[in-house]
């Protein structure tokens, strides 16, 4: 698939928007390796989706995997930590009021890509041949008759947590955390719609994981688009970028602050991608994702800081998410739990 410049991509999008063409995009975090197609040219032995509404997943199994070995092992605790105090040095000072910190865990594991992709479950499934897939619970936008939603996601415990709905809603770093990202995203979609408001503030999810469950808090958030939005879809897509429940607020001094302080290309971790079928349109944020590199796999992951955040509780929460959402299926469509490790270093 060819990779375009984002000028170029914008432009796409608009001709495709404008001429009614179903099409999907894929926009990295740093916006320099976006990918426009249309539904008709994909080939589906090298990229598979799955979303709520589109989808083009193979249905034939893949080779059987009696048992899953997935081990990962994160960065130091000690490496993480450094990030994790400049970042407060930032916070502290001002520049920043949520800044997504994120890393990659490298993987050892018997499955590939395409069957991370087969055995997992969730709203948003990618595969990319050779590149990533990704497993996202997470709504980037979605339009429907003219109106566009947001739901943003912050704020996670385990399920095992006793009484941990109540504990979640009421910790006062999840609640700010939750709150400066409604505001962000708000702020966000009044760049291209009227009449933003907040639909749901807070609600709860139950995530499965083969580790057990995680509660997720999300905010519903919607907009009233221009009757002509799809003739610049490209220009509305790239103006809400980089996605604000993952990089933080205010956005262009808090992305400064995330690449000093990771010190690594997110690539398409983080990055969004979605389908336009013409009239309507669902996409995703890159989370919950697996990367190939030279050297094997990679589980990129993180969480949202804050000047309430313990150093210690957000390197677990970014190792907690670490995981697959098992679908209950084997590669080879028989259903089938898997076993994971994780090496911490703390």
């Amino acid at each position: 698939m060819q990779v375009l410049q984002k000028t170029d991509a914008r432009s796409y999008m608009n001709h495709l928007g404008k001429n009614r063409c179903p099409f999907l995009f894929i926009i990295d975090f740093e916006q320099l390796k976006p990918i426009v197609i249309p539904l008709q040219d994909i080939d589906p032995d090298v990229l598979q989706y799955d979303f709520p509404d589109f989808r083009n997943r193979a249905s034939a199994p893949g080779p059987t995997v009696e048992h899953i070995v997935f081990e990962a092992v994160p960065i130091p605790f000690t490496r993480y930590n450094q990030s994790y105090e400049l970042v407060q040095q930032h916070l502290h000072r001002g520049d920043s009021f949520l800044l997504n910190l994120t890393f990659p865990t490298r993987l050892t594991t018997n499955l590939d890509l395409q069957q991370m992709f087969q055995i997992t479950d969730a709203p948003y499934q990618l595969w990319w041949r050779g590149h990533f897939t990704c497993f996202s619970p997470e709504t980037f936008v979605r339009i429907r008759e003219g109106r566009i939603f947001s739901y943003p996601m912050k704020g996670t415990l385990d399920t095992a947590v006793p009484g941990g709905p109540d504990v979640l809603l009421n910790n006062p770093k999840e609640k700010a955390e939750h709150a400066t990202i409604v505001d962000l995203i708000r702020n966000d979609l009044s760049q291209v719609a009227r009449r933003v408001r907040v639909d749901r503030y807070r609600y709860l999810d139950r995530i499965r994981t083969s580790r057990g469950g995680i509660w997720q808090t999300s905010s519903e958030i919607s907009g009233d688009l221009p009757e002509d939005y799809y003739q610049h879809i490209g220009e509305l897509i790239f103006r809400l970028l980089p996605a604000g429940s993952i990089s933080g607020a205010p956005k262009p001094k808090t992305v400064e602050v995330i690449r000093a302080a990771e010190g690594y290309e997110r690539g398409y971790y983080t990055g969004v991608a979605g389908i336009f079928d013409g009239r309507d349109l669902d996409s995703a944020v890159l989370i919950r994702y697996v990367e190939e590199d030279p050297d094997g796999l990679v589980f990129k992951s993180g969480g949202g800081i804050t000047t309430f955040s313990q150093a210690a509780d957000e390197y677990h929460e970014m190792i907690r998410k670490v995981d697959l959402p098992l679908g209950g299926g084997s590669a080879s469509g028989q259903r089938s739990k898997g076993t994971g490790r994780l090496q911490l270093e703390i």
